[in-house]
């Protein structure tokens, strides 16, 4: 794999204040930081439109679609993370610097996510990647002439790259993968044993979720008080083996991992960014990404999750480099 220095990216020097893996992600996921960006972006948010993406199997997922007023030089779909959605501040951040660099950004929601719960009548679950690649061709076929880019964050980012290795994706130019889930068991680990701000905070958004998936379709749905499932691994366990076809939670688990050669059959260049001090992502799990030449590795040293904030106005490291992580050659 391609070390750091063989992209040529912005260096990545946040001031000292801004160092600490906890500052980063709670200030890069804070409504402020959202309530800003919707300010400097109010263009980009108001002109956005709305479509569903017809996948197969009878899937729909809604995607949110910005273009530049000059001709597009290339298409971007980008994939939030778990529990987030099209209009996830980083969602915004980086789909408003596409635009301005003369891109045209695809934002899709995830099945579920982004108040989509009434779309489809099954639940979401990480390791629904044929809907996703399906989505990805059906982009594909509204814009043919243009280079097809995709980027994601966190499960986005994990879900990008599969795409990429999957046999039935249409050709795409480059792949970007920002602190992608690299082994779930792992993730999960980190969740339950870190911060307990972070376990709380997916706890509820994905309580919430479900509350809406039953409120939509209430003869398929009945979850009960889901309080009583107290921890992030006892309600994964749960709807595993009541909503999905695994046996275990095991099972689902590594069904959804991107180790231990699962990355071989990458064919286009795949860059992944991750961070040294992310809270949750182990960046130790790295070491077991495939060895193939098309994956280019970048660990940071700071950034903690999906942040990268490089300064006090909040602005984003990754979004000064994005021409080099991802648009090179376009």
């Amino acid at each position: 794999m391609s070390s750091a220095e063989n992209i040529a990216a912005a260096p990545f020097k946040p001031p000292p204040g801004l160092r600490h893996p906890h500052v980063q992600s709670i200030i890069g996921a804070s409504s402020l930081r959202g309530w800003a960006l919707r300010q400097t972006a109010q263009d980009f948010v108001k002109s956005a439109s709305t479509t569903i993406l017809h996948c197969d199997a009878g899937v729909r997922l809604l995607a949110k679609v910005n273009i530049p007023p000059d001709p597009p030089r290339a298409v971007v779909v980008l994939l939030h993370g778990w529990e987030g959605s099209a209009d996830a501040t980083y969602m915004l951040s980086l789909g408003h610097a596409l635009v301005r660099r003369g891109c045209m950004a695809v934002r899709i929601n995830f099945r579920d996510h982004g108040g989509t719960a009434k779309l489809n009548e099954g639940l979401f679950h990480s390791c629904r990647i044929d809907e996703v690649v399906s989505a990805v061709a059906a982009v594909r076929a509204q814009y043919p002439s243009l280079p097809l880019h995709l980027a994601g964050f966190s499960l986005g980012g994990n879900f990008a790259l599969r795409v990429a290795a999957h046999s039935g994706a249409p050709q795409l130019q480059r792949v970007l993968a920002v602190c992608p889930v690299l082994h779930p068991p792992s993730t999960m680990r980190a969740l339950e044993e870190g911060l307990w701000l972070y376990k709380r905070y997916f706890l509820r958004r994905w309580r919430r979720s479900l509350s809406a998936k039953a409120a939509a379709f209430p003869r398929l749905y009945e979850f009960g008080d889901l309080r009583r499932l107290r921890t992030l691994t006892e309600t994964t366990d749960f709807f595993v083996r009541g909503y999905t076809s695994f046996e275990t939670l095991e099972d689902y688990l590594h069904g959804y991992s991107i180790i231990d050669g699962r990355l071989d059959t990458v064919a286009n260049e795949a860059v992944v960014v991750l961070t040294a001090d992310d809270p949750v992502i182990p960046v130790a799990d790295a070491k077991r990404l495939s060895s193939n030449p098309a994956l280019q590795l970048t660990v940071l040293p700071y950034g903690g999750h999906c942040a990268l904030l490089q300064d006090y106005r909040l602005r984003s490291w990754l979004n000064e480099s994005i021409d080099q992580l991802l648009l090179t050659g376009v």
